[in-house]
């Protein structure tokens, strides 16, 4: 195991912006996800899921990312975008921060790769923080990481650092 988080470190390291925190030493704006691709992606997922969309809450600070929900036969399953990186993932419920609390796709989460979006899978998602390259976090991030606790990839891209 140890050697596949290595591997899934190497090809996932954590760019500027992905713990969403802009610290007043930052150069410039963070990248931006485009709140209608992931709302148009959602919509299409929906179709396909033969379900609705559920409420879609655009990126507000603290939080990390844009929210919204596909609602089909079996049940609501939370979707999750990044608002700095094109990045998705889905949970069992709406929460304002995450940590290991991520699904595996599902079937129609193919929408959003067809949008331009990337799906993290639950695996890279629940990697442990310390097999991640983090070289690119500031201080700053790191003092929040460690105030809220986060221990995994997922919790430091899909948080509500204040």
């Amino acid at each position: 195991m140890a050697g596949q988080d290595e591997a899934m470190a190497k090809d996932f390291p954590l760019p500027r912006g992905a713990t969403g925190f802009l610290s007043p030493d930052d150069a410039g704006p963070l990248p931006e996800t485009d709140p209608r691709t992931f709302r148009t992606a959602l919509y299409t997922a929906a179709r396909i899921a033969g379900g609705t969309v559920g409420e879609v809450e655009e990126q507000s600070r603290p939080r990390s990312f844009h929210l919204g929900s596909v609602l089909d036969r079996a049940g609501e399953t939370v979707v999750l975008c990044h608002a700095h990186h094109p990045w998705i993932a889905f949970a069992p419920e709406r929460r304002n921060w995450y940590d290991e609390e991520f699904l595996t796709p599902p079937p129609w989460a193919h929408a959003f790769t067809d949008a331009g979006l990337t799906v993290l899978d639950r695996e890279r998602l629940t990697t442990p923080l310390s097999a991640v390259d983090t070289s690119a976090l500031t201080r700053d991030e790191w003092r929040r990481i460690r105030l809220y606790h986060l221990t995994t990839l997922g919790g430091v891209l899909f948080n509500a650092f204040d």
